[in-house]
C-alpha cells in the first residue's frame, strides 16, 4: 500500500506493507525511500504542521509523536496523507546531461527561458489566516452536504475584508449561476448580478476576497489535493483579482475516526509562480480525459527540484493558510440564489414576517435578502445606500421600508 507525504518539497509517496506498522517503522521507511535521516522528522495527520516555524511550534503536534502507535490507530489507510517537516537539506540525484552548444542540441531562446522559470513550493501565504462567519460557512456546506450530498461540485465567491496585517475575513458567499458535475464545474458568470453583487459589496465596506468549492465524494478516492482543472479554475480567479491575499477554500467530506463523515474546509493561495505561469500562459489549459489529475501539464520546460518537466505535482502550487471562524455583522438565512429553487417574493414575505420582532435594519441584514432586492433598485445609488444601512446598523429610510414591504407583498 501507499502512504502520501506532504512536506515542503511537495507530495511524495512511500510504499508500506500494511497499516499495522508503528510510526517509528515508517519514519525508517521514510529514511530509506526519501532520504530523510529519522532524527529530523516530525510528523503529524495535521496539515498546521507545515506552518510550524520553531521547536515550540513543532511540540504542539503529538498525534503522532509516540514511536509505537500503529498507523491503523491514526486511520491512516492506502492514499492517506501524512505531513512532515524535517530540519537540514535533502539529498537529491544529479540532473540528467543534456549536451548543448557546439557539441550538442543547440540551445534556443525557449529553453533559455525555461531554465529560469523555476517552480518551487512557496512557504509562506500572503495573507495571515482566513476566518469564516460562522452561519455564512455552514448556509454553503450544509446545502451541498444535505441537498448536494456532495455528489456534484458546488462553488461560490467570497467576499470580506483584508486587514492591513493580511488577514480576510470572509462575511458573505455569492453563489453564481453554475453546472456542477462529479469531477467539472463551469461557472456560468452573469455580468448584471455581478454587478448587483458589487453595488452590494461596495455599501457593506466589502470587496470580493477568494473562491470556494467543493470537492465530490469519487473526487475522495483520488491520489491529489487539488485535481489540474481545479487549480487551472483557481488560479484564473486569483489572477483576476489582482488581491495578493486571495484565498482559495475547498470544502470535502472526510471520515473522521468513528468512522463516520464530516465535511472538511482547506484553505490556500496559489503560489505567485503558479499566478506568473498562468497570467504568461505556460499551462496547457486543454487538459485530456486520460490526463493525471494530479499533473499540471506546462506548454514549455520548467524546472522543478533539479529535472527539466512539463508535469508538475499541484501541490507545488498550494500554500497552505490558517482557517479560523467568527460571527460577523450578517445573517445567513434568507434562501440563496441560483440554487434548485428560485427564489421569489414569497420568500421575502416570509422571512420580514418570521422576523417582525426586530428592527427593519437587522431584518435585511441578510447579503441574499440584499440581492434579491437589488434587482428591483437603483444600482447606483440605492443598493450602495441600503447596503450601508445595514453596514452601520442605522434606521433604514421610511421610503425603503415602504418599498421593500410592497415588494414582499406583489
Amino acid at each position: 500500500m501507499m502512504l502520501r507525504v506532504r512536506s515542503r518539497d511537495g507530495l511524495e509517496r512511500v510504499s508500506i506493507d500494511s497499516p499495522q506498522i508503528t510510526v517509528s517503522q515508517l519514519k525508517t521507511l521514510i529514511q530509506s525511500q526519501l532520504q530523510i535521516p529519522v532524527q529530523n522528522q516530525t510528523l503529524s495527520t495535521n496539515q498546521n504542521l507545515l506552518l510550524a516555524k520553531t521547536p515550540a511550534d513543532l511540540i504542539k503536534f503529538t498525534d503522532m509523536s509516540n514511536p509505537s502507535t500503529l498507523l491503523s490507530a491514526l486511520n491512516l489507510s492506502h492514499g492517506s496523507i501524512v505531513f512532515l517537516t524535517y530540519d537540514g537539506e535533502r539529498t537529491v540525484s544529479g540532473p540528467t546531461f543534456h549536451p548543448a552548444g557546439s557539441f550538442g542540441r543547440k540551445m534556443t531562446m525557449d529553453d533559455l527561458i525555461a531554465k529560469q522559470m523555476r517552480v518551487t513550493r512557496q512557504e509562506n501565504p500572503h495573507c495571515e489566516l482566513v476566518s469564516f462567519d460562522r452561519d455564512c460557512a455552514n448556509g454553503f456546506q450544509h446545502y451541498v452536504n444535505d441537498t448536494l450530498a456532495f455528489a456534484v461540485k458546488r462553488a461560490g465567491f467570497m467576499y470580506g475584508t483584508v486587514s492591513d496585517e493580511g488577514k480576510v475575513e470572509v462575511d458573505f458567499i455569492y453563489e453564481p449561476p453554475q453546472l456542477g458535475t462529479e469531477e467539472n464545474l463551469a461557472i456560468l458568470r452573469n455580468p448584471d448580478e455581478e454587478k448587483f453583487v458589487e453595488a452590494i459589496a461596495v455599501g457593506l465596506g466589502m470587496t470580493k476576497v477568494g473562491f470556494i468549492f467543493t470537492q465530490t465524494i469519487s473526487q475522495d478516492k483520488k491520489d491529489y489535493t487539488l485535481s489540474n482543472r481545479e487549480v487551472l479554475q483557481a488560479a484564473e480567479f486569483h489572477a483576476e483579482s489582482g488581491l495578493k491575499e486571495w484565498v482559495t477554500a475547498v470544502v470535502k467530506l472526510e471520515v473522521n475516526e468513528e468512522g463516520a463523515a464530516d465535511v472538511h474546509f482547506e484553505a490556500f493561495q496559489m503560489s505567485d509562480t503558479c499566478i506568473r505561469l498562468f497570467k504568461e500562459g505556460w499551462f496547457e489549459t486543454e487538459i485530456a480525459q486520460d490526463a493525471d489529475p494530479k499533473l499540471s501539464k506546462m506548454k514549455k520546460d520548467v524546472v522543478v527540484g533539479v529535472k527539466d518537466t512539463r508535469e508538475v505535482d499541484n501541490d507545488f502550487f498550494l500554500v497552505v493558510v490558517k482557517i479560523f471562524d467568527h460571527q460577523g455583522p450578517l445573517t445567513s438565512t434568507f434562501p440563496v440564489e441560483n440554487r434548485n429553487t428560485p427564489v421569489t417574493m414569497r420568500a421575502l414575505k416570509n422571512h420580514l414576517d418570521r422576523t417582525k420582532s426586530l428592527p427593519f435594519v437587522k431584518r435585511i441584514s441578510d447579503f441574499h435578502l440584499l440581492f434579491l432586492l437589488a434587482r428591483f433598485l437603483d444600482l447606483s445609488s440605492d443598493v450602495p445606500a441600503l447596503a450601508e444601512c445595514v453596514q452601520r446598523q442605522t434606521a433604514v429610510p421610511e421610503g425603503y421600508q415602504l418599498l421593500i414591504e410592497s415588494l414582499a407583498s406583489s
